[in-house]
């Protein structure tokens, strides 16, 4: 049987048994380490074709909770995600005791962290970006891009774009390491102290260059994350663009419900 009927729809027997495997890797049933079921194994489960087994292993790749090595087959990943929480994960008492945000959220969930710059230097800021920061497109502007570790696994980039007439007197802006903090840190002691962080995310599958770039399976989740960081006179000094593995991640927001 091919289709099972659910709800008054058919539901394609591969789902199925995709469903079934990602709920057992979810629960605990297959641990981080553990290998797959073969899909001889599975195709003796489930009693269905080769071809049913191997389209239902490329959902359960796409889940972002497995990985495949060759000669080896499906291993169920070992990496816990960070908590991001927007309430308090851009404090200015975390850029003071020199803690940038990532690596204070790693910290906190047990995780080793490294960050490798990936580019600095002068670049003409596209439509997109011109518009967030309030400049005309093709100004020039600094932009730093970062690839973010976790326990050696690559799990998010970030690209930051700050108006040039800010940082061209801020040197550490220019360096691999800005120093404690991160740029944030740098920003306020020059004088542009932060009012609030405005952030869009839009989650989608990662293109091949992602997928490729952060060690995904093939069409694995993203979630893109656009941020704006507003002073208190109301300006936009960097936006910083992030793509990060969608199963890395935990999103936590405080919503006041007051008028």
């Amino acid at each position: 049987m091919g289709t099972a009927v659910g709800g008054g729809k058919a539901v394609p027997r591969y789902v199925q048994i995709a469903d079934e495997i990602v709920q057992q890797i979810r629960a605990g049933v297959l641990g981080a380490g553990d290998m797959v079921p073969s899909e001889s194994e599975l195709v003796d489960r489930y009693g269905v074709s080769g071809g049913t087994i191997r389209k239902a292993m490329v959902e359960v790749r796409a889940s972002g909770l497995v990985e495949t090595r060759h000669g080896k087959g499906s291993i169920v990943k070992a990496r816990p995600p960070v908590r991001h929480r927007s309430s308090d994960r851009f404090r200015r008492t975390h850029r003071q005791e020199g803690r940038a945000a990532y690596l204070a959220e790693s910290a906190q969930s047990g995780a080793e962290a490294k960050v490798s710059v990936l580019f600095i230097g002068p670049i003409e800021a596209p439509e997109d970006i011109a518009g967030r920061l309030g400049v005309e497109a093709g100004t020039q502007v600094l932009a730093r891009r970062r690839l973010y570790f976790r326990n050696g696994t690559p799990v998010e980039t970030a690209s930051s774009y700050l108006p040039w007439d800010v940082v061209k007197d801020i040197p550490e802006l220019f360096a691999e390491n800005p120093g404690g903090g991160g740029i944030y840190a740098r920003l306020e002691e020059h004088g542009h102290v932060f009012a609030e962080f405005v952030e869009t995310l839009q989650a989608r599958p990662a293109s091949k260059a992602e997928t490729s770039e952060l060690a995904l399976s093939p069409g694995a989740p993203v979630v893109h994350l656009v941020r704006d960081a507003v002073t208190e006179a109301g300006r936009v000094v960097e936006v910083c663009d992030t793509l990060m593995a969608a199963d890395q991640f935990v999103f936590e927001y405080r919503i006041p419900a007051r008028d």
